[in-house]
């Protein structure tokens, strides 16, 4: 206590006051910077303001952004701006880059407006905890971003599909060191590359959402042990094992759909207790459905089809939501498969599943099926043989295999196997050669009986190359001798042919006479049971279709646990009501899909969330009891009437003909319905509502100021209106490609148009276009191979494959886009009857003008554009081109829609045209002469071309950078 007096009466008392004061000091100014700058928060916000070329929307007249509307703008008792609030007010404009110097922003919300350029930097705001920047039109998205945000829960990008375009953007490592993050919403962001790993590793991470984009690979194994309990990655190219969710036993939604997934499903999903929806349908996976999948209490919808899964159909729950290919399982649900099945199939994962060969492992009989390598005795139905050499097999040999008794012939060579050879197999009677060269293969090597031929050779892991040991005499075969097959795999059901020093007892002329006749009654009498099928089912399913729905009902959110399902009440003519719980989210499945439950059949219709049922009284009144005066156009199925909304909006009736609403007529309401609730994008017409009252049909859509294009292009005079600049054309054009690239490759399922035309592309109040009409959209098969369908369409953008024989994929739409870009570039309609005859068909007069000679394109483009310029004339040359290459008469010299929009985009964002001269417009020139009746004549001859089949079904991929054929001018960035 002495020493400590003496200390505070000296020197050392001051010194430490001083040191104090100096600490309290850094303390209040440090203080000062994190409570932040009242009056640079108001500059920022006054700049925010001058971003917004519509924010008279706002309100915001105050000059104090404080006392500005309080559900927009929030601040702190200092002044410090704590929220930023302008969600869903159609604002327009560029945001400020200073957004990231509101250094107190706890919450922004500038979600669900039509922004543009780059995005705001966030980058610093360490007190941000939610970020809202989805479904706006931002172009670029700043590399600092993410930086700092260390109190971040949600953060929202998804739905802007042009981020660095047409690059895209990775998502960057700085989420990594976000420990508080929660939710990432990548989802249609133009998001690329692999899946990072340190998302599987995130602490707080619970939902990431990442689907709609262009990312590569496969799952990474981080996500093993993964918190994530909302995992959406569908709809992209991802390829690779989907092994790692299998240790996500705390996920509850799993998407991983739409994808080129390969392998087995994981059996950990088995443990994933709280899953309620595992969609990993329209993969290449590959094996059995782990069996306690089916047992899951919390599962209401696991959705498989499109896969190559086989084994035992799992018996889900009642009410259990699924689909699948049921040619590929053994059989009904719950039907076991047969013994020699689950032996070949025991074998198959034992091998590590070689996609080759698993892919063809399906269905309930080996014999019968497409299973490759495996050959069958024709007599008694029995496998004689497995022959996979050079297959990829990997892992072990399983002892299973041991259990068919009749094998004769085993050749494994020349793949990748581990372990030992099972013993088993020396128990198999009637064996006579095993080949297992080539492998890494260990040491001991079984007891073969001196019958049998056994090569090991190549399998370094073996000490030696002496011959193991054999043992006596085996015992008499208990079937005939099988012929020891070749290199080759052997067709099911085919005795593989003599070879390798092996022999087999002749077959007589008289048994293969009893089996020709056997065979050839067999065959008969399948045809007939499956025509006899068939038949009852299309009958069945006339009638089903011909059942008119009295009404529907959609009621508010249910407590199901989700913010985002709705309870949708279906009736019809029966006397019962079917109940169903869907999610807005992504639809149940694409139009076409066969959706059963365990449950009694019922049929599901999947409704987007809110309140989209409007009453006949409510649109009576909104246009004037479907007045004359309301009418805005007239269409194949009815008429479109304009009306408005008590709160101002401004709405587009279709009212479908009482006279017309029969089988035909019910179609069409049901797929506009249903294709309109699932594919969402700002270039195709949004559905606002619908209305199903007796025999009336009615869709509401979003009101259109500008009407249609082909008003614009061929009416304007009557119209008094101007003529559209040739900027304005291209920026159509663009805007419609992208519209169908998203029908096409970018929604939940790959939809084909059929009808597209000027009168059917609409325009905003600003020209921007957006397709409309989806009464006659087709969900397009798997593949994008092609479809029998009734004609649906106008003359004169019909496809020729399309017009001749009913058969349609998206290259129809590619088509009918070229005659469009065609119409945009003269001015002149598909079909003009003031023309010769032989100029009737805007195709053949154009593909005509540009194979003779390419400058003949000056006389030919409108009058009304200005394309005196080098450089006009030059895009106008480029996009000629690019219709030429879309009107190909064979469907797959066509480009996709993709290839499209990477032509455009830089015509029509940066003006900087690079066409530099052509071979010509077509790549055939044999109708250029004839007439449009005589052009027909000749595609129906064509159409007896015995390779006309192939050419249409061929059509799913995209064309490489610069396709065969394609003048230099043609570039894709994406090589899509």
């Amino acid at each position: 206590m002495e020493s400590f007096v003496k200390a505070m009466a000296g020197g050392k008392f001051r010194r430490a006051v001083a040191c104090l004061w100096r600490v309290v000091l850094v303390a209040t100014f440090l203080g000062g910077m994190v409570a932040g700058d009242p009056a640079g928060d108001r500059a920022v916000l006054l700049e925010f303001k001058a971003g917004i070329t519509n924010s008279d929307v706002l309100g915001w007249t105050d000059p104090n952004p404080c006392l500005w509307n309080a559900k927009m703008v929030k601040c702190d008792a200092a002044g410090n701006v704590v929220q930023l609030r302008v969600r869903e007010l159609g604002l327009t404009g560029t945001v400020t880059p200073k957004l990231n110097s509101l250094s107190s922003l706890e919450y922004l919300e500038l979600n669900l407006n039509f922004f543009t350029g780059a995005m705001p930097s966030l980058a610093g705001l360490s007190r941000l905890q939610y970020a809202y920047l989805d479904d706006n039109s931002f172009t670029s998205i700043p590399p600092d971003i993410f930086d700092g945000l260390t109190s971040i829960i949600e953060l929202h990008v998804e739905n802007n599909v042009d981020l660095n375009s047409p690059d895209g953007w990775s998502i960057p490592e700085s989420i990594a060191s976000l420990s508080t993050l929660s939710v990432l919403a990548v989802t249609n962001a133009s998001v690329t590359g692999p899946l990072p790993s340190f998302l599987g590793t995130m602490p707080a991470l619970k939902t990431l959402e990442a689907a709609y984009n262009r990312l590569e690979g496969g799952i990474p194994d981080s996500f093993q042990k993964s918190s994530i309990t909302t995992l959406k990655l569908n709809n992209q190219g991802m390829n690779g094992s989907i092994a790692a969710i299998g240790g996500m036993t705390g996920a509850r939604i799993l998407w991983v759909h739409v994808n080129k997934m390969t392998g087995p499903v994981p059996a950990g999903l088995e443990g994933a207790a709280g899953l309620t929806s595992l969609r990993i349908n329209d993969n290449q996976l590959v094996g059995r459905l782990p069996p306690g999948l089916a047992s899951i209490p919390s599962l209401s919808e696991c959705l498989m089809k499109n896969n190559h899964l086989s084994g035992e159909s799992p018996a889900f729950q009642p009410g259990v939501l699924t689909n699948s290919d049921a040619d590929t399982f053994c059989g009904a649900a719950g039907v076991p498969c047969s013994a020699k099945v689950n032996y070949l199939l025991d074998f198959l994962e034992a091998a590590g599943y070689p996609q080759q060969v698993a892919v063809s492992w399906v269905g309930p009989d080996p014999c019968t099926g497409p299973w490759i390598g495996v050959a069958c005795d024709p007599t008694s139905g029995e496998i004689v043989s497995i022959t996979l050499p050079n297959y990829k097999l990997t892992g072990t040999i399983s002892p299973s295999l041991g259990n068919l008794t009749y094998l004769r012939s085993l050749n494994l060579a020349t793949n990748a196997l581990t372990g030992t050879v099972p013993s088993e197999l020396t128990k198999i009677p009637s064996l006579t050669s095993v080949d297992v060269s080539d492998n890494n293969l260990s040491a001991p090597l079984p007891l073969f009986p001196s019958s049998v031929t056994f090569k090991y050779a190549g399998n370094p892991l073996i000490v030696g190359a002496m011959q193991p040991p054999v043992a006596g005499t085996p015992p008499a075969p208990q079937t005939p001798t099988a012929p020891t097959p070749g290199a080759n795999p052997t067709p099911a059901g085919v005795i593989p042919p003599s070879g390798n020093g092996t022999t087999a007892g002749p077959i007589s002329h008289k048994s293969m006479s009893v089996v020709l006749v056997v065979v050839v009654v067999a065959a008969g009498i399948v045809t007939a049971v499956a025509a006899a099928i068939i038949i009852f089912f299309l009958v069945k399913r006339k009638k089903k279709k011909l059942q008119a729905v009295n009404g529907m009902s959609v009621y508010p959110r249910v407590d199901s646990g989700s913010d985002r399902d709705l309870k949708v009440m279906e009736s019809n003519n029966s006397s019962a009501s079917h109940q169903a719980t869907v999610s807005s989210y992504g639809t149940l499945s694409g139009a076409g899909d066969s959706l059963q439950s365990s449950s009694p059949s019922v049929d599901h219709q999947a409704l987007e969330q809110g309140n989209m049922f409007m009453s006949i009284e409510v649109l009576r009144a909104v246009t004037n009891n479907f007045s004359e005066d309301n009418i805005l156009g007239r269409g194949g199925f009815g008429v479109v009437y304009r009306g408005e909304l008590q709160d101002g909006t401004q709405i587009a009736v279709k009212r479908m003909q009482a006279g017309v609403v029969s089988n035909k007529g019910l179609c069409e309401f049901q797929s506009e319905i249903t294709v309109l609730t699932k594919v969402k994008h700002r270039h195709l017409v949004g559905l606002l509502g619908y209305c199903a009252n007796g025999n009336e049909r009615l869709l509401v859509y979003e009101y259109m100021p500008q009407g249609t294009l082909a008003q614009h292009l061929f009416e304007y005079r009557q119209l008094q209106e101007k003529p559209l600049s040739w900027m304005m054309r291209l920026s159509i054009g663009l805007d419609v490609a992208r519209g169908l690239e998203y029908l096409h490759n970018l929604a939940h399922r790959s939809f084909i148009h059929r009808d597209l035309k000027p009168s059917n592309i609409l325009l905003t109040e600003d020209f921007r276009a957006k397709v409309s009409d989806f009464g006659l959209v087709k969900l397009a098969p798997e593949g994008n191979y092609s479809v029998e369908t009734r004609l649906a369409g106008t003359f004169g953008y019909l496809a020729p494959e399309y017009a001749v024989t009913g058969r349609v994929t998206t290259k129809a739409d590619v088509f009918s886009f070229g005659v469009v870009l065609m119409e945009l570039i003269t001015g002149r309609r598909a079909l003009d009857e003031t023309q010769a005859e032989e100029n009737v068909h805007l195709v053949t007069w154009f593909q005509r003008m540009m194979h003779v000679n390419k400058d003949n394109l000056r006389s030919a483009v409108d009058p009304t554009i200005d394309a005196g310029d080098d450089d006009t004339y030059k895009t106008i040359c480029t996009v000629a081109e690019l219709a030429g290459y879309c009107t190909s008469r064979e469907p797959s010299s066509r480009p996709d829609m993709s290839y499209a929009v990477s032509v455009l985009t830089p015509l029509v964002e940066q003006w900087k045209p690079t066409f530099h001269g052509h071979d010509g417009a077509c790549n055939s020139s044999e109708d250029l002469e004839l007439s449009l009746p005589q052009a027909l004549k000749q595609w129906q001859e064509y159409e007896g071309d015995s390779t006309m089949s192939q050419r249409l079904d061929d059509t799913k991929g995209s064309i490489p950078v610069r396709p065969v054929g394609f003048a230099d001018s043609f570039t894709s960035t994406d090589g899509r």
